[in-house]
């Protein structure tokens, strides 16, 4: 059963559809989802995309995150772009509130979403119901802190240790940053952050509780082949001015450790450009091979998932 089968096979019966396209870096997910969107169309309903890649939701950041630009999104709405300013951070938790928020509002109008991207943990936030880590509070994070600078940690540390030992047991007293976060997570959401934050099993624990009637298409390519688009792709973004791109952030007063800003790629021509190397050639390999590396944790991520329909391009071609 080719693709458009199995999506119109999904729509004849699914009360709450989501359609999933993921895949690695550079794979093809950008193009197949316009596709996808206009064959459902041509159903007789509506198809709107959510952009799943947790770059892509910074303002400015265009280039480098191979955004697709207005002219070729071809009349189909767009989620989830452009939503934030690279000076905030963002988090799976707010993600998927956010993401599951916008699905609601495209079932209303009997349209189909389609949740497009890479970014693992966030796609897996949406499809599978899983309990996210809450979005910071500045100033309950701020009490913590003057909680834990008291006495080095030694009370707060001890709280933790009464309210979730599990959590405690992995974390060492002196390690500031995850003893308060343990405990803010504690006190947003009133139960211990090892329960309420899956970690090693976020997958294998939840595929059975997704809310949605889902189809989830991965693109595929052969590993040869697809280091070689990612190469390809890192040369088109040096050449359509991601250099300038970064010059002109960092003139609108942007930062290195701004959380956009620490994006894959970003911070290595930041790096270039405050002099740790002054070869463009080397500097393009270096990002691309980051690329290539990051791309196998992708696929690493989704190994073994039953529920994802690999297509290769001759499939997305028929």
């Amino acid at each position: 059963m080719d693709w458009k089968q199995q999506t119109t096979g999904l729509l004849a019966s699914a009360e709450q559809p989501l359609i999933v396209v993921l895949g690695p870096t550079a794979s093809g997910k950008t193009a197949f989802s316009i596709r996808l969107a206009h064959f459902i169309a041509s159903t007789g309903r509506p198809a709107e995309i959510l952009n799943a890649d947790s770059r892509q939701l910074y303002t400015y950041l265009d280039i480098g995150t191979a955004k697709i630009r207005t002219e070729d999104m071809q009349d189909v709405p767009h989620h989830l772009l452009n939503v934030l300013d690279p000076k905030e951070d963002v988090s799976a938790g707010w993600y998927q509130k956010e993401a599951r928020s916008a699905i609601q509002s495209i079932h209303s109008k009997n349209s189909v979403p389609l949740l497009v991207g890479g970014s693992m943990l966030y796609v897996s936030s949406v499809v599978d119901g899983l309990t996210m880590a809450p979005v910071p509070e500045p100033a309950l994070r701020a009490q913590l802190i003057r909680e834990y600078e008291q006495d080095a940690g030694k009370t707060l540390y001890a709280r933790l240790q009464q309210v979730d030992p599990e959590t405690a047991e992995g974390i060492h007293p002196n390690n500031m940053p995850y003893v308060v976060r343990a405990m803010e997570v504690y006190e947003m959401l009133e139960e211990p952050k090892s329960s309420a934050v899956p970690q090693t099993e976020l997958r294998s624990s939840a595929h059975a509780s997704s809310p949605y009637d889902l189809l989830i298409f991965g693109m595929q390519w052969e590993r040869q082949e697809l280091c070689r688009r990612i190469n390809e792709r890192t040369r088109r973004m040096f050449a359509e001015g991601w250099i300038e791109e970064v010059e002109t952030l960092l003139k609108q007063g942007y930062r290195a450790e701004d959380p956009g800003l620490k994006s894959h790629g970003y911070r290595e021509i930041i790096a270039y450009m405050e002099g740790a190397q002054d070869d463009p050639d080397t500097l393009q390999e270096l990002i691309a091979a980051k690329t290539r590396q990051y791309a196998r944790r992708q696929m690493t991520w989704w190994k073994g998932d039953a529920r994802i329909r690999w297509l290769t391009q001759k499939d997305v071609q028929g």
